[in-house]
């Protein structure tokens, strides 16, 4: 079998015997695989996102297909007073609704239409036409030239299947043959497999949403719905600039088969990337999205750029206290492949047991990542990353020196100096076994970094200034807190603006002293001894 961060041929689970699954399952304290929660219903009261933050939520996602500014704002601003009363830098999300095909209004007095397996239904482009049995409206105006006789739509998720038979350019219809029985309802999802849509990157709502709320309110990321080139990132990242959202982080959704073939392209311009396995799944054969998900991730961690791995993780936990065996795999392997974040959907949005999801996923990515050699991991991605550009950045290199070093000195921590967190990403794009905390005197920076870097626990300063003062501050609160002891070593790294200057060194933890350059909105060091990295809470 082939690794999935190398050529080296490699035969997975070497490092699993049967001690490792009868250990004792492991505290989630030192979690590194990052969680994105949904805040809906179920979970957007104070309580509710206290809990989420306490089990594991490093991300908080607003679903902007549902809900308006008003309702998003009320739960932002509950969301950032409990973060600050918990002193947690959480991320927010903005996920867009983005372009997309839907089915038109049926009749008066229609509720849903039910449809026979054998028989046929007209698609037209009015959709302005109210619908009935034989013949619905669709969204998208260019239906009848951009597909054929012979292919298939898809319609409400894929519950309702239709073979397109013929196409008339002239009036915008599609005749299609129903392929199973079904009932819908009015304004479901469509899609077009193997079809490259015509739709704007985003609409005049995505552009509201992001304009005046997103960069208003200073969320940290944008989740780009529907990305199928570099074109749109590019769009984006201008609306953003314009706007005042410069520090803005652009994820892109990789939903369609467009999109998977100018992947690349799109990574060398984007953020972050998220595998939208639910569309994604429509567009491609659901066969082979493990394969996409897997070549994303790969393709991802080369390039140091985070990825998250997205629906239906734990979909069955919506309804159910417990996860069902092949959901947990789900997650394990998402994190074997390489994933920086996981993401649980309806699960926390509307689920009954939105926080056992958490504590699931979360046990579930410990689980998989101590039964990781992150050693070979790190040899695995610094050759990835030579053997594709032949060389490394020099960011990169003094990153991957100070991973290397803290493998042969067996370091407890690495210690990063960050304005905007770019050496944090360096190093943890690197996979070290050690805890990376990145100080940075930059809040979007921290709640970034904090946010979607694998392994990555950031601390607000009120200056990079005086590195020294800042590192016998660290070294006083990491043994106060029981978090590490004096003779532990310690990997200190500086980005370019701090006062190392994209610099390493190797230190020993002393008793240190305190000077107030960390930022604490709460009476403990946010590091203590039973919050390793804020995750855990057993």
């Amino acid at each position: 079998m082939i690794s999935n961060t190398s050529s080296v041929p490699t035969l997975q689970g070497g490092y699993i015997t049967i001690d490792r699954v009868k250990e004792k399952l492991p505290s989630t304290a030192d979690r590194r695989t990052k969680i994105v929660c949904t805040l809906g219903p179920a979970c957007w009261s104070e309580e509710g996102l206290a809990t989420l933050m306490d089990t594991g939520m490093n991300v908080a996602r607003f679903n902007f297909s549902h809900g308006d500014h008003d309702s998003h704002g009320q739960t932002l601003a509950r969301l950032r007073k409990v973060a600050k009363e918990k002193s947690r830098n959480t991320a927010v999300l903005l996920d867009t609704k983005g372009p997309e095909i839907r089915s038109g209004f049926f009749e008066e007095g229609l509720d849903k239409l039910v449809l026979e397996k054998g028989a046929s239904i007209t698609l037209t482009s009015n959709y302005s036409f109210k619908g009935n049995k034989h013949k619905l409206a669709c969204s998208y105006e260019k239906l009848a030239s951009s597909v054929t006789p012979g292919q298939q739509i898809l319609v409400a998720d894929g519950s309702l299947v239709l073979t397109v038979l013929s196409c008339d350019i002239s009036v915008g219809e599609v005749v299609c043959r129903i392929e199973n029985n079904c009932s819908i309802g009015e304004r479901k999802n469509m899609n077009l497999p193997g079809v490259e849509v015509d739709l704007p990157t985003f609409t005049e709502k995505d552009v509201d949403d992001i304009v005046n709320f997103g960069i208003k309110n200073k969320v940290e990321f944008i989740a780009a719905s529907f990305v199928r080139t570099k074109q749109d990132v590019l769009n984006l990242r201008k609306l953003l600039d314009d706007n005042g959202g410069e520090s803005v982080r652009i994820i892109s959704k990789i939903e369609n088969l467009q999109g998977l073939q100018n992947y690349e392209d799109i990574l060398k311009e984007t953020d972050a990337v998220m595998v939208a396995r639910g569309d994604l799944g429509m567009e491609i054969p659901p066969s082979k999205v493990f394969l996409a998900q897997k070549m994303m991730i790969r393709g991802a961690n080369i390039a140091g750029k985070p990825v998250i791995t997205a629906t239906q993780m734990l979909e069955s936990m919506i309804t159910n206290p417990r996860p069902t065996r092949a959901e947990c795999s789900d997650v394990a392997n998402a994190v074997f492949d390489g994933t920086d974040a996981v993401m649980l959907s309806g699960e926390t949005a509307n689920g009954d047991y939105f926080q056992q999801a958490v504590d699931v996923m979360a046990r579930t990515c410990c689980e998989a990542e101590a039964s990781r050699n992150y050693n070979q991991m790190y040899h695995a991605v610094r050759n990835s990353i030579v053997s594709k550009y032949g060389q490394l950045r020099m960011g990169e290199s003094v990153a991957s020196s100070a991973v290397k070093a803290s493998i042969e000195v067996d370091a407890k921590l690495i210690l990063v100096l960050s304005d905007v967190g770019k050496m944090a990403s360096y190093v943890a794009k690197f996979r070290p076994s050690a805890r990376i905390m990145c100080l940075t005197p930059t809040l979007t920076s921290a709640r970034q970094a904090s946010g979607l870097l694998q392994g990555v626990h950031t601390i607000l300063v009120d200056s990079l200034a005086n590195p020294e003062e800042l590192l016998e501050e660290v070294n006083h609160e990491v043994v106060q807190s029981g978090m590490l002891n004096v003779g532990d070593t310690v990997i200190f790294i500086g980005g370019k603006m701090s006062g190392f200057h994209e610099q390493l060194r190797i230190n020993t933890i002393t008793e240190g002293k305190s000077y107030g350059h960390i930022i604490k909105d709460s009476d403990e060091f946010f590091y203590n001894q039973k919050l390793v990295l804020t995750y855990g809470m057993k």
